[in-house]
């Protein structure tokens, strides 16, 4: 059995994942991504089980046909939108996940928001490559304590977001469709209406999951109603954020920051405007990547594969 595992970039999943445990199998570690249609098929034919990571390669229908081998498709997490489930099931493809250290995901990716939210606000990039330089002290960094921190998504991982800026002393408000008074009270949060979520922020921070209704959700509009000392955190979905118009409120002072761990496309390409924004710090989506969640998610990935083999798959998608 020839099993393919994507998107190993750091080049640890044979040491996380127990693969020498499955006999009679061929284990392939690609470490580069791959985004053309063509190359994926090259690289995955004759692959009966392929290891997803997250929602990097899309596995739309066109690709599951022309992949006539495959029979289980696994995926870290348990929710992947770049998956056609549909196609899947009609091919006879088994969609398997992973929910190994769910509840440490969620905070590791608060904390990761927080790194964000404190090297844009204290300017520690800039500072870092300033003392590197032979420079000292070229800025002034922006206190949080007494500062408004506004939560676009007040689920699971925003209310840790939440949680943590009270410690902060912040004054937390929150915003998003179904989010009620109540809700967000439980978070030390208090609700407010959209408008006033984006005009009030210091520090804005999104915590949405991705949709047809959220994407695009911060827009020109939106950025252009925050303050101009206020700073964008977004360690959710790039779409979330419109882009373009990241950009140009970066480039030209309308807002003074960002902190952003995902993007429309992943890797960052070579020429996207994020990349030449002033005033921002980018991390290449990171907010999972950790040694307790990869633990996880790789022991898992291989009990899947022996209990597939055993007439008994675990952890299936519909």
């Amino acid at each position: 059995m020839k099993i393919v595992v994507l998107d190993d970039y750091q080049r640890v999943a044979r040491g996380y994942g127990p693969f020498e445990t499955l006999a009679d199998t061929e284990v392939e570690v690609l470490h580069e991504h791959l985004a053309d249609h063509r190359e994926l098929v090259t690289a995955l034919r004759g692959a009966q089980v392929v290891v997803a990571m997250r929602e990097r390669t899309p596995f739309t229908a066109e690709l599951l046909r022309d992949l006539p081998d495959l029979r289980l498709l696994i995926t870290t997490g348990m929710v992947n939108a770049s998956i056609d489930l549909v196609a899947a099931a009609e091919q006879g493809i088994v969609v398997s996940g992973t929910t190994a250290a769910g509840s440490a995901v969620s905070s590791n990716t608060a904390e990761l928001t927080w790194a964000l939210i404190l090297a844009v606000q204290r300017n520690v990039v800039t500072e870092d490559r300033a003392l590197r330089a032979g420079r000292w002290q070229t800025t002034v960094g922006q206190d949080l304590n007494g500062s408004t921190l506004g939560v676009l998504g007040l689920g699971r991982l925003g209310s840790q977001v939440a949680r943590i800026g009270r410690a902060f002393d912040m004054r937390v408000i929150a915003w998003s469709q179904n989010l009620t008074a109540e809700r967000a009270a439980e978070a030390g949060a208090t609700l407010v209406s959209r408008d006033e979520l984006f005009a009030g922020s210091d520090v804005l921070s999104v915590h949405l999951k991705l949709s047809d209704r959220t994407i695009g959700l911060v827009g020109a509009a939106e950025l252009a109603a925050m303050k101009p000392s206020a700073v964008l955190i977004n360690t959710s979905r790039g779409p979330i954020v419109d882009r373009t118009a990241l950009a140009v409120a970066l480039t030209s002072g309308s807002i003074a920051g960002a902190g952003l761990d995902v993007f429309d496309t992943e890797p960052l390409p070579a020429g996207d405007p994020l990349r030449a924004a002033p005033n921002t710090v980018l991390l290449p989506h990171l907010g999972y990547v950790t040694d307790r969640t990869y633990q996880g998610w790789f022991q898992q990935i291989v009990e899947n594969i022996a209990a597939w083999r055993a007439g008994t798959p675990l952890r299936t998608l519909r």
